[in-house]
């Protein structure tokens, strides 16, 4: 969803959950985070950068590809890639990750999130240059690809039952969207 952004007077990209977008145009990529995690990547010799929006560290990529950590790093990668990045000088920053559901005591989402894009651009060898992660508080996050920028505001905390709400919302959302194109894995 293209808008302009009257706080920083640009054009932006607000991501969804399951979305992510790669460009080389001077835009704010912005998207609202609870448990949910944000990567966004960037090679700055080439000019383009990207964000994506998981919920879940892993699953079954049918209903919507980009809603798992595994398939939205990929996806990000390989979209930074076919726009002209090289992967020796992609860089990240990571956020979100929250405990914002009180009622998960065990093995909270936000943590599994936050862990699984530490781990996976570790894995990868692409730095993390900063990052805020975890903690019980959802945030906006403002992404300034042809800088590196970004702007964090945490948010104040919601109820357990808005949350829901708001996923139960998205989930139907989902499952009205037909799934197509590809994704290509790096091993």
């Amino acid at each position: 969803m293209h808008y302009h952004d009257d706080r920083f007077d640009i054009a932006a990209v607000k991501l969804l959950p399951a979305d992510y977008y790669v460009t080389r145009d001077d835009v704010a990529l912005v998207t609202v985070l609870g448990s949910c995690v944000s990567a966004c990547l960037r090679d700055g010799t080439a000019g383009v950068g990207g964000m994506n929006h998981f919920l879940l560290p892993d699953g079954d990529c049918a209903d919507a590809p980009a809603r798992y950590g595994t398939n939205a790093m990929e996806l990000l990668v390989n979209g930074l890639l076919a726009a002209g990045a090289s992967r020796q000088r992609l860089e990240a920053k990571v956020f979100g990750g929250g405990n914002v559901l009180k009622s998960f005591s065990s093995q909270p989402v936000g943590t599994r999130n936050a862990q699984f894009v530490i781990d996976y651009l570790a894995t990868e060898g692409i730095p993390v240059l900063s990052s805020d992660l975890m903690g019980p508080h959802p945030r906006k996050i403002w992404f300034f690809p042809s800088s590196g920028r970004v702007v964090v505001r945490r948010l104040p905390s919601t109820s357990d039952a808005r949350v829901r709400s708001e996923e139960q919302r998205y989930r139907a959302r989902i499952s009205a969207t037909p799934v197509s194109g590809n994704v290509e894995l790096f091993t």
